[in-house]
């Protein structure tokens, strides 16, 4: 076998060496030949963009926060802390992404960074309770991360292309198809997949625990891509319609009113979709609205020294035209 150019034979065979025992080591790690070239470009690209000037190094608050997460779980640490699981904490994590979004929406620079910190807090908290149970440790989590971010970039840090945001996002999309398949038969080769399972759906990787207007606007839009869609918007408008009919239908507050009622705004959450519109988004934008209007009819209550239900709803649709008025 030839040698390769510039590389004495002794460097030759300490290479082959070190490959071999690289390969030993993920062995006995469990670590599969795909997942090892994967931390092997992870590996390539992080020591390229380290040599790029401006380049993040190291994050010693974060190690010392992680110690204090730790630190805080131990015997002799907090008792509410010993005493969270993934499940008495799950609603936190929602509700601390939400205060960060709020922070955004009002941007408030400052607000955010705490808002952030709360968020970051619930990852820390919910790897160190899985690391004390024997599983993954936020080491795990953040390269886990990292590989995902390298391997679904083809065009940054593969031979891929993508000219614009949106060629991007469906490059993202398409390493994600083929992540599911693979996934899929990985599964079935190994004996894992239930007898009979199918391979995994479209939607199956869009989670159920979404927000309903999100996930449906997520659901719509990946079967919209695989070629199940309206034509028109005003063909949406018409389902819009034909759902309403089939609602009104139906006896009011019984279930089949409610379930044809979700499909009149599943029809609607399209009509968004169509137009280019986040339906979550606009229907955020719009409460927040009625509360800011809401807010100033409360003040005005006030100042006539009356409560908002002492007022006729002739009365309170005055004050509410003021409100949008001084908008």
């Amino acid at each position: 076998m030839a040698q390769d150019a510039g590389m004495p034979a002794g460097g030759q065979a300490s290479e082959q060496a070190n490959e071999r025992a690289n390969e030993q080591a993920n062995e006995q790690a469990g670590v599969g030949p795909e997942e090892a070239r994967l931390r092997q470009l992870a590996e390539q690209v992080d020591a390229e963009t380290r040599g790029r000037a401006g380049a993040p190094g190291t994050h010693p608050e974060f190690d010392r926060l992680a110690r204090t997460i730790w630190r805080l779980r131990q015997p002799d640490g907090c008792p509410w802390d010993k005493a969270q699981t993934h499940t008495s904490i799950v609603r936190n994590m929602i509700e601390e992404a939400y205060e960060a979004v709020d922070a955004i929406e009002a941007d408030d620079a400052t607000h955010l960074r705490e808002e952030l910190g709360d968020v970051l807090e619930q990852v820390l908290l919910h790897s160190q309770i899985e690391a004390d149970d024997g599983g993954f440790c936020i080491d795990d989590v953040c390269r886990e991360l990292n590989e995902k971010l390298v391997r679904r970039h083809p065009h940054v840090f593969g031979d891929g292309s993508a000219a614009d945001a949106e060629a991007a996002l469906d490059s993202w999309d398409e390493v994600k198809r083929k992540e599911r398949a693979a996934a899929g038969a990985a599964a079935k080769a190994s004996g894992d997949a239930p007898e009979g399972s199918a391979e995994p759906g479209l939607l199956d990787s869009i989670p159920q625990g979404m927000p309903a207007l999100m996930q449906c606007q997520k659901v719509s839009k990946r079967a919209a891509k695989a070629g199940f869609e309206w034509e028109t918007t005003a063909d949406v408008w018409d389902k819009v319609a034909e759902e309403r009919a089939e609602f009104e239908a139906e006896e009011r507050g019984s279930e089949r009113a409610e379930e044809e009622f979700g499909d009149v705004l599943f029809a609607l959450v399209n009509v968004a979709r169509k137009e280019g519109i986040d339906a979550e988004e606009a229907l955020r934008r719009s409460t927040a609205k009625f509360r800011r209007r809401w807010a100033s009819m409360e003040a005005a209550c006030r100042a006539r020294g009356v409560r908002p239900e002492d007022l006729s709803t002739a009365e309170l649709n005055e004050l509410w035209d003021q409100a949008k008025a001084q908008e």
